[in-house]
Parts: C-alpha cells; structure tokens; sequence
C-alpha cells in the first residue's frame, strides 16, 4: 500500500515530527509512503535527513485556493492508495478536496483543540476517516457531526529515551551560556498566544524570587517573541529567563531538565509534554486540551486549572525544591509513556484504519 502523507507545516513542530515518526514506523512495516510538504521549509530538510520519499509543493499561505489543483495533479501522477492528512494549514480543506478530484480515499488526523465553527461539517465531508488525538478533540468532532466509524481516536506516541541525554548537564549549561548548578526548567512551544507564556512569566515572578537559581528556558519560536522579550524587561527577569530559541536537536539534553512547565490554555494533546515525561522529567502543566490524558496528576507530575497564576506557580516551586519527588515523578512519568504511548501501537493502529478505508472507503 502507498500512502501519501500531507502536512503542509513548514518547520518540524509537534504534529509534523508524528507524521515523521508514523511515517518511519510504517517504512519499517513495508509501507510504502511519500511526504507532500510545503517547498524549502525545515521539514523538508528533515524528511530528507531521515531518508523519507518527499514532493515539496509551493504553498502560498492558508488561503491558496491554487494549492488544491497542485496536489491533484500530484496524486493522479503518483496514484497512491490512500492520502493521510496531516496539517490544519488550509490542508484539513484542500488536501480532502483535492484526493476527492483525484478519487483517492483519504484520511484527516486532527491535532488541534479549538472549535472550528459552523462549517466544519463541510470540512469534513471528502473524508472518509477522521482521527483525534484526544478524547478532547473526539469530543469537538462528535459536536460537529462525526460518529464512529469515520470517527476514530489514536493518540500521539514518542519512544522513551532508553540511556543517558547526549549531552551532559554541563555541556547544556556551556550551550546556554549557564551556571552548571542552576535549576532547569524548560518550555517548549511556539511564541503564538494560546501556549500561556504571558501567564507563565507572571508566575515565574515568584519562582525567582523563591528560587533564585532557577532558570526558565523558553524553547522555541513565534511572532510573540519580541513582545515576551519586553514583557521579561519589564518584569525584571532578565537574569532566569533565557529564550533559547527552536532547538531541533532538543531530545540530546531535554532529559536534562529538572522539570518542564506547560501554560497552554487550548492543547490538542501535548508532544512536548509527552516527549519530557518521555526522558524522566516531571510536567506542570495546565489542565488544558488533552493534557490531562497524558499527565497524571500527583503521579508524573502535576495539573492546576488553565491561567491560574499562583496555583502554577506553587506547583513549581514545590517540586524545585524536592529533588527527591522529583526523580519518583520523573521515573513514573518514562514508565507511563513506555507502557502506554507505544508508537508500535499507534503505528498498529492507523495500519488498521488505512486497510479498512482502502478496503470500504465509501463506509
């Protein structure tokens, strides 16, 4: 079977790194697979790092109307079996539209946790199956319409780190320009509004002054970056606040960290949080999205209700200055995802629905 694997993200951000990843998954199954991408963007780059057939498509913005009869005649030259949807970058419209034209059965994943208004239901339509990455999302589909068995849930999966980050603590404070005893704490998600990082330096403010050797890395990029970066100013915290940028080598030291903070207030799931509990490191996050699906409150860290400020900031400092429940949290966070975010399974899974909409597409 030939799968053609849309995901129009131009850099290697959470979703597009799982159509990497159950892309490679299904390679190693005898799966036959072909990334269509956006043209000149990193994840191109990356896909030709991991040695993934890829066609890179010119894709002028959201809006590209012209973005559909390009991926058509893309499929009717590559006629694959089946095209996996991957990307809500005007792919979720385009890419169902354009694999009807072609008369391919075609599959969305939906990765994000905001409501799409009245006509998602048009949206849907060209699919025959539509998977969520969490019960939150199941739960968004349903309201627009979508029952099983076009409707399905496969969560998101990450391998756990089996030996040592590549990095040492101290290589990762000589890269940051850090004091090696500093406690670390890491965000990683883009500078875009609805990942909380207004909410989060509002807490840091008491994390500073109780923690004075702690330090926030802010991982990753986005059009807030600069209004942060005076927000920081103005808050004072120059000093234990450090924008470290987009960092696609991160999995060499995220098991480094001490522990990773997540103030997102709509998150489909979560990769970041998954990937940290992944490499034995606890989670304070906000009860947003799907993130109490992959975070167990008290066990591999902790949840407190989305924006609030001092409950954040009081489940970070608890856990900075417990080493020792911080080791217990992060060792029962990599058992949690070892047991029960498998990519074998989702890989298994999506093999399962791929056979069933080739074999019943109209179903």
């Amino acid at each position: 079977m030939h799968v053609v694997h849309l995901e129009t993200g131009r850099h290697p951000y959470g979703g597009a790194r799982q159509a990497l990843v159950l892309m490679r998954g299904l390679e190693a199954r005898g799966m036959e697979g072909t990334l269509a991408c956006t043209a000149g963007g990193q994840l191109a780059a990356e896909a030709r790092r991991l040695g993934l057939a890829l066609r890179e498509l010119p894709m002028r913005g959201d809006h590209d109307l012209g973005f559909i009869g390009r991926f058509t005649a893309l499929l009717r030259e590559l006629q694959p079996d089946l095209v996996h949807v991957h990307s809500r970058r005007g792919a979720d419209w385009f890419g169902g539209l354009a694999a009807r034209r072609a008369g391919i059965p075609a599959l969305l994943t939906r990765r994000v946790d905001r409501d799409d208004g009245p006509l998602s239901r048009l949206k849907y339509r060209p699919y025959g199956r539509v998977v969520a990455i969490s019960t939150a999302i199941r739960r968004q589909l349903e309201a627009a319409g979508l029952r099983a068995p076009r409707l399905a849930l496969i969560r998101s999966a990450v391998e756990p780190a089996l030996q040592e980050p590549a990095w040492s603590r101290e290589r990762l404070a000589r890269e940051l320009s850090l004091d090696p005893r500093c406690q670390l704490v890491g965000c990683v998600a883009q500078l875009i509004p609805r990942k909380g990082h207004a909410e989060l330096l509002q807490a840091w403010c008491e994390i500073a002054a109780a923690c004075p050797q702690a330090r926030l890395l802010l991982f990753g990029q986005g059009p807030l970056e600069a209004s942060l970066r005076r927000r920081v100013r103005r808050l004072g915290l120059e000093r234990s606040v450090l924008f470290a940028g987009f960092r696609p080598d991160l999995a060499c030291f995220l098991g480094r960290l001490d522990v990773l903070v997540h103030a997102a207030r709509e998150e489909g799931l979560g990769l970041a949080v998954l990937e940290a509990e992944a490499a034995g490191v606890p989670v304070v996050a906000f009860r947003a999205g799907g993130v109490p699906e992959i975070v167990a409150d008290g066990r591999t860290g902790y949840l407190v209700r989305a924006g609030d400020v001092q409950a954040l900031a009081i489940a970070l400092g608890g856990l900075l200055q417990n080493e020792s429940l911080r080791r217990s949290l992060g060792a029962a966070a990599w058992d949690w995802v070892a047991r029960e975010f498998r990519v074998a399974d989702m890989v298994e899974a999506y093999l399962t629905l791929y056979r069933d909409l080739v074999e019943t597409p109209s179903r």
